[in-house]
């Protein structure tokens, strides 16, 4: 509770040393003298007195003597005048020690005393004496050191007494013993850095009886350097704080510190400008005069050092510019502290931020991802097939960095590629088949379309190398290959070898040859791998002339493909290594011998199993007298009369016949030929039989007997020959006479599909006479037809998928004969255990289960026997292709798969690529990548469907996501198509993309007045959703804050006060704060709202009441009600005040309202006598 009285005439002046050393308080009287001592106390030699810093208001009542060290009053003081009561006066003394130098602060509460003179006590200090000792070096970047133990200096003669005890209590670094601090460790001092230290010591002041002991504590900040003024204003600027701020008014108003407008600077350059480029000029205002108001400017890189290496700033004039040729690649935004200060003592500072953004010119082209992108692909593919993503990126910003795709020798067989020209995306546009171009070379340039100074382009080379199908099967060189071999050719001799080429690559194109039909004696055998064809066996022409064998190429895809077009005949070549052979022999025939010249009387028959002329035979007669009566026909081999016979001369002839072929050698037979010459006679021959009935096996061999008939003839000595007249078709039989009869004989081999019967018409000749009978041959069936398959190769496929006892086909052979001799028997001339075959209905099943990734074809040599003596056979091949069915996944190489990317990336930027194999084949194996059923992160990002690249799909944001977890699926194009899923994490990397946030655009923040000068009562604070230094935050009071008031923590956010706020003077303070992570700001307005306390007396002055009161009895013009209020106020608003009479009223003239102060006169004095009374009042 504060009193304000009448009348107060106190006027004392007094001094007191109280326990705040080196702090004084001082009580005046508002009329002391001048020269009246304020503050200066007694120094040791080694101390001049170096500041004095008082408040504003002081300077029209106080000054300074710099000589005498001492603070004195040089005018009149007038309460009134005095914003603050007690006001504190700080001096400061500059002490020398052999190299040291100390700053001694002394304090001063001035308290002064009047009849209008308020008078409110301040708070105690936080320290009772704060010192700075700086150690000097001869060079400023020499580190000094001090070992353990050693005393840096003499601590008294810097205190007002002698130390009796002293003791270090915040640190273990320094200790005091002896009169000295000391240090405890090696100690090395780092230039301009200071260390701190409290210490806590008894005092002796005083002398003789009025010596007493007082404890003191002392703030002692130790370092190294040269004495510089900057030390000295943070001292000042913390003595200040330490106080009600008024001596922090007096500071700026007698130094004020250098302001920026505006407080942070934002500017542009472009890259690739020369060193010493101008960026921008600073400017900072000082009110100052002189010194106090010349300003250098300095610039301290935020958040990279880097930038400190790139810009400089002329300390004069503040001019920005480069030292560096800058890239905005490296780094395009530079963000510097901005430090103005001035000449003054102290020298003032003043700061604002810098930011430099550096702008984008077109200094780089596109580069790709890749210098040269190989890739395969399979023939055949669809059109708008994706082939593969080529991508570059430009460093530039995106005006220069708009990329755009084009193939540049996109003619020719490069045709059937087409690029996207935003997305990279190569895809077919036409058919690739493999065996027209198996590999392409695509020139791709992308161009960024930049302008400034033009636009840029680079180029890559894609190969595609195209992986071949088996779409073409292997193609014989020859239609058909006819050789001709010797029959006597030796065995294991080449005769012949077969080619053929499969347009396909690799295994697709390895081709193996086989023998499928046609080899049935087994006499040929034909490599596999080099078609080399061998004779194996010897070869008769007389058996078989010519053989056709059909010949199966086959590659080795997956499934094979086959040419059984092949056909090779196999021409055997007739040698003459058959001697002719006579039907029968020896000959006998009897002949009359009157019988005239030219009568044929035998047919001399030979056959020769050799062909041409080795077949072509002559006949000529051997053992014959000259003048013999016989011929023979050379050609035909009947023997002729040439000469008239004679019985009675000669009756009996035996000579020889020779039968001799036209081969090389020549070679023939001999047979003896018995002719009879035979008298005239008149009987006929008659059959003994007119009719003979024989059966006859096909199968019979040439020269089996068949029947022999016989003829009787009654003449004497008559001598019966037998000759076939008819029915001997195609000449299958012979006779000869023998014995009396006519052997008939098989002349060549019987065929049962051809003629089942013969009837033979056999004429029995006498010479002269004959008769006839005939023969009926009825030819019965022999096994003489082998079985015959209806194709000597078939191929059939079966999907993998069948179950176990499935028909596979059905192979039948058919066989011409009959009976048993046509009833066929199946089976595999191997075991695969795969198949089986029932032996009799050729149906061919599976055994186990099919699966084409092991095996893709089977070949099956089937063989059809008779039942028949002996059993014929017949061999086909069988050709099974598994059909691949859509029965295994694609697989992931990798269980799982991470990426990273950076958040501002563009679109379509790539990621990972995952990847993926399928056993099937075909469409079944072909796997394309894809996110449907997956999880996309919500369309941010998307999946190449042939490579697998994961690539951005929009922009990205840390701050929302920071980790997708994506499930990407494998997807093969079978029927029905199988997938399988793999986890995708994408780990989000962070980019300053985001400015600071307050948590609301205004705040209020209530601040209780006469707070302490730089105690922070509020935080600022803004939240930055990036991380790590991205999310760094930078403060500063940017409007409101002139004069200035108020200071804000660059990086805490804290916000002090630098002057003693009062609510009387005002209530409320409005500035705008920026928080900034460069280049990104953002702003709050802040209220700060003082709360008033009652730190302020009530304000009265004297008054009078002065009225006239005339009584009559015609007039009442005594006022009764209230006259006025005593004319008291208080600046503090929630005071209430309290009204009373102290000395004066005891009458009771005055009514007064102690509340409201209102004032009414007594009826006491309604009268009309004269009275003047002095009251004394007192409002609390």
């Amino acid at each position: 509770m504060h009193f304000v009285k009448w009348d107060l005439l106190l006027i004392f002046w007094w001094c007191k040393l109280d326990s705040l050393v080196h702090c004084y308080t001082v009580h005046i009287s508002e009329d002391a003298g001048p020269r009246t001592v304020v503050a200066g106390l007694e120094r040791s030699a080694r101390c001049t007195l170096d500041q004095v810093l008082a408040p504003k208001f002081t300077e029209q009542f106080l000054e300074t003597d710099a000589a005498a060290g001492i603070v004195f009053v040089s005018d009149s003081i007038k309460c009134p005048s005095l914003r603050s009561n007690p006001f504190t006066v700080f001096t400061v003394s500059d002490c020398r020690d052999p190299g040291y130098r100390h700053l001694l602060t002394s304090q001063y509460e001035v308290h002064v005393h009047g009849r209008n003179c308020s008078n409110v006590r301040k708070r105690e200090p936080q320290w009772d004496m704060e010192v700075l000792s700086l150690f000097s070096t001869e060079s400023q970047h020499r580190s000094e050191c001090h070992e353990a133990g050693s005393a840096l200096f003499a601590v008294g003669g810097l205190l007002p007494g002698a130390p009796l005890r002293c003791k270090v209590t915040n640190t273990r670094d320094f200790y005091f013993s002896e009169g000295d601090l000391c240090v405890s460790e090696t100690l090395c001092w780092m230039q301009d850095t200071l260390r701190e230290l409290d210490l806590i010591c008894d005092v002796l002041t005083g002398n003789g009886l009025s010596a007493e002991v007082n404890p003191i504590s002392i703030h002692w900040r130790v370092g190294q350097g040269p004495f510089r003024q900057a030390h000295l204003g943070k001292l000042l600027e913390k003595a200040a704080q330490s106080d009600s701020g008024i001596v922090s008014r007096r500071r700026r108003s007698i130094n004020s510190s250098p302001q920026f407008q505006p407080p942070m600077y934002q500017v542009s350059v472009a890259e690739n400008q020369p060193a010493g480029t101008p960026v921008v000029v600073l400017k900072a205002m000082d009110v100052d005069e002189g010194e106090a108001g010349k300003l250098e400017y300095f610039i301290e890189a935020l958040f990279d050092s880097r930038s400190n290496n790139l810009f400089a700033v002329d300390p004069i004039n503040g001019a920005v510019s480069t030292i560096e040729v800058l890239d905005r690649e490296t780094k395009d935004t530079h963000v510097f502290r901005v430090t103005a200060v001035d000449h003054g003592k102290p020298r003032r500072t003043g700061m604002a931020t810098l930011t430099i953004t550096v702008r984008d010119t077109n200094d780089h082209g596109p580069v790709f991802e890749q210098e040269d992108y190989k890739e395969n692909i399979r023939e055949n593919l669809e059109i708008g097939y994706e082939v593969l993503t080529v991508r570059a990126t430009d460093g530039d910003a995106p005006v220069n960095g708009n990329i755009l795709y084009r193939i540049i020798n996109s003619n020719g067989s490069n045709e059937v590629f087409e690029i996207d020209s935003r997305s990279g995306v190569i895809r077919t546009r036409g058919l690739v088949d493999r065996e027209e171009v198996d590999a392409y070379m695509l020139l791709v340039e992308a161009n960024d379309q930049g302008r400034d100074p033009a636009p840029r382009s680079a180029t890559a080379t894609v190969h595609i190398v195209v992986e071949d199908d088996n779409d073409n099967a292997p193609q014989f060189s020859e239609k058909r290959y006819v050789v001709q071999v010797p029959e006597d050719l030796s065995p294991n001799t080449e005769i012949l070898q077969v080619s053929a080429t499969d347009q396909d690559r690799g295994s697709n194109a390895v081709v193996h040859f086989s023998i499928m039909s046609g080899n049935t004696r087994g006499q040929f055998y034909i490599d596999a791998q080099t078609g080399n064809m061998d004779l194996v066996s010897h070869l008769d022409y007389e058996a078989n002339k010519e053989y056709t064998l059909r010949i199966r190429a086959q590659d080795g895809g997956r499934p094979p493909l086959s040419n059984i077009s092949g056909l090779v005949t196999v021409q055997v070549l007739d040698v003459n290594d058959n001697a002719p052979i006579f039907v029968s022999t020896p000959f006998q025939a009897t002949v009359l011998e009157n019988v005239p010249l030219g009568y044929s009387i035998i047919h001399i028959q030979a056959v020769d199993a050799d062909s041409g002329d080795n077949s072509k035979l002559e006949y000529l007669l051997t053992d014959t007298t000259p003048n013999f009566p016989f011929s023979i026909n050379n050609s035909t081999g009947w023997i002729i009369v040439a000469a008239e016979l004679d019985r009675e001369s000669v009756d009996f002839f035996n000579f020889g016949v020779e039968a001799r072929d036209h081969g090389y050698p020549v070679m023939s037979s001999s047979a003896s030929i018995s002719m009879t010459i035979l008298d005239v006679n008149d009987n006929n021959p008659e059959f003994t039989q007119k009719a003979y009935y024989m059966r006859l096996n096909e199968d019979a061999s040439v020269g089996t007997s068949v029947v022999t008939v016989s003829a009787v003839d009654q003449d004497i000595n008559s001598v019966v020959t037998y000759q076939i007249s008819s029915g001997n078709t195609r000449n299958r039989f012979s006779i000869t006479s023998q014995s009396g009869g006519g052997l008939i004989t098989l002349a060549l081999p019987l065929d049962y599909k051809l003629e089942r019967q013969y009837v033979l018409t056999v004429t029995a000749s006498d010479g002269t006479l004959l008769d006839t009978t005939k023969v009926f041959v009825n030819v019965t069936d022999a096994n003489t037809h082998r079985p015959v398959f209806q194709s000597s190769h078939y191929t059939v496929n079966i999907n993998e998928d069948k179950p176990v006892s499935t028909t596979v086909v059905v192979i039948s052979a058919t066989d011409e004969d009959t009976g048993e001799n046509a009833r066929i028997t199946y089976f595999m001339e191997d075991s695969i255990p795969q198949f089986d075959i029932d032996t009799d209905t050729g149906a061919v099943t599976t055994q186990m289960e099919l699966d084409y990734e092991d095996q893709v074809s089977y070949t099956l040599a089937i063989t059809a026997r008779d039942n028949g003596i002996p059993q014929k056979s017949d061999t086909t091949y069988l050709e099974i292709l598994v059909n691949d069915v859509n029965d295994n996944s694609p697989r992931f190489l990798r269980d799982h798969y991470t990426g990273s990317v950076m958040e501002d990336v563009p679109v379509f930027t790539s990621v990972v690529q995952v990847s993926a194999t399928d056993r099937d084949s075909g469409l079944n194996g072909r796997v394309f990548y894809t996110f449907q059923g997956g999880e996309d992160g919500d369309g941010d990002f998307i999946i190449e469907s042939t490579s697998g690249i994961i690539r951005t799909l929009r922009r990205l944001d840390r701050e929302n996501v920071p980790v997708y977890s994506l499930q990407a699926f494998a997807v093969d194009k079978g029927v029905p198509a199988l997938k399988t899923p793999v986890n995708v994490h994408v780990t989000i990397l962070d980019v300053n993309d985001n400015p600071p946030v307050f948590e609301k655009d205004e705040f209020d923040i209530m601040v209780e007045e006469n707070s302490p000068i730089g105690v922070v009562f509020a935080h600022v604070l803004a939240t930055d959703p990036d991380e790590g230094s991205n999310a760094q935050i930078m403060y500063q009071i940017v409007e409101g804050n002139i004069p200035e008031v108020f200071q804000l923590d660059i990086f805490s956010g804290e916000l002090t006060a630098l002057i003693d706020l009062d609510y009387e003077t005002k209530s409320e303070y409005v500035i705008v704060v920026q928080a900034t992570s460069a280049p990104l700001v953002s702003r709050a307005t802040v209220h700060i709202k003082l709360v008033d306390k009652n730190d302020n007396l009530p304000v009265l002055k004297n008054f009078q009441i002065i009225f006239n009161n005339y009584v009559t009895d015609k007039s009442n013009s005594f006022p009764t009600g209230v006259i006025g209020r005593i004319p008291a106020f208080d600046p503090d608003i929630s005071d209430q005040l309290h009204y009373s009479f102290e000395v004066g009223n005891e009458l009771n003239l005055v009514l007064l309202n102690q509340s409201t102060g209102e004032i009414q006169l007594s009826p006491a004095l309604d009268n009309n006598r004269p009275l003047e009374a002095s009251m004394r009042i007192s409002v609390s």
